[in-house]
């Protein structure tokens, strides 16, 4: 298939930059559009101008990567959210037909022709549809933007913001660089969580605060989130507010057993006072003489009888 279709370089600053799915799902569909003014037709279904036939399937096999020398390919779950984002942002329609998904590009001609780079009064043009004022969704990312521009956001783990930035920027401002392969980690778990951004940014926000920057531990508390079932964003705030208050009050314990031995009798008698001992009378000790003396006595009589 030949000939080509254009984009602006505001493309840079939109989210679907950094959305790697999304991103090749959305223009591998802009490219293999049909370019004809007559369209073309397959079977009994006729594709018009800016339309491209495809089964969820087949765009799995079109779209495979390479990764570690080992070829991967989206599953189908992922490439049917990522085209309802794109529907939500106006950016594609799509029809069920018997020989697969049709999908149409909103707003084709856009894309063909240097032309549509001049803007009119209305703003109108490829500017226009990347510039982030161009369809509802990002226009109204853009305004809860500019409604959390003033306020001061505190690092707590219960903090509730209306905006909700994106993974990768919020990930990169707070924490570190990241690598390719990280960014679709990133936004493969933000899938895992049903889309849910906030929760993938709770987890860059919590890595910030406990100084641990980099996306091991990220990936850490999202696993963690995971392997509990948690997915809304409140309940991945009360499971870490738990988990913070048992930290805070739990007493000190030395690990390991603590020896015990039976002590022997003469340790505790060892321990009680020492009786002293009493001098005796001098009658007394007479006596004792006496006696001693009468006792040899009839001793030695008997010796000698």
């Amino acid at each position: 298939m030949g000939g080509a279709f254009q984009t602006s370089r505001d493309i840079f600053q939109n989210p679907i930059w950094q959305d790697i799915p999304k991103f090749r799902i959305f223009f591998y569909i802009v490219g293999n559009a049909v370019f004809s003014k007559d369209g073309v037709r397959i079977g009994d279904t006729h594709i018009q101008r800016g339309q491209f036939l495809r089964s969820y399937r087949n765009l799995a096999d079109d779209l495979n990567y390479i990764e570690n020398r080992k070829v991967k390919k989206y599953s189908i779950s992922v490439i049917s959210r990522k085209i309802e984002q794109l529907v939500k942002e106006e950016r594609l329609k799509t029809e069920d037909t018997e020989l697969g998904t049709l999908f149409t590009v909103v707003n084709y001609e856009i894309y063909q022709g240097f032309e549509n780079y001049k803007s009119n009064e209305l703003g109108t043009g490829l500017e226009q549809s990347w510039n982030g004022e161009g369809t509802g969704m990002e226009q109204h990312r853009n305004n809860n933007k500019n409604v959390n521009k003033d306020k001061n956001v505190k690092k707590d783990i219960t903090t509730t913001t209306a905006a909700v930035e994106n993974p990768i920027q919020l990930f990169e401002k707070l924490l570190c660089r990241l690598s390719e392969m990280q960014i679709q980690k990133l936004y493969a778990w933000q899938d895992d969580f049903d889309g849910q951004a906030e929760i993938i940014n709770e987890a860059i926000r919590i890595a910030d605060d406990k100084n641990k920057r980099f996306f091991g531990f990220v990936e850490y508390l999202l696993k963690e989130w995971a392997n509990n079932n948690l997915k809304t964003i409140d309940r991945v705030r009360a499971y870490e507010q738990e988990k913070f208050n048992k930290a805070k009050v739990k007493p000190y314990q030395r690990k390991g057993t603590v020896r015990t031995e039976m002590l022997p009798e003469w340790f505790e008698e060892s321990k009680q006072p020492k009786q002293e001992k009493k001098a005796l009378p001098e009658d007394d000790i007479a006596r004792k003489k006496a006696e001693l003396k009468e006792k040899l006595k009839k001793l030695r009589s008997g010796t000698e009888s």
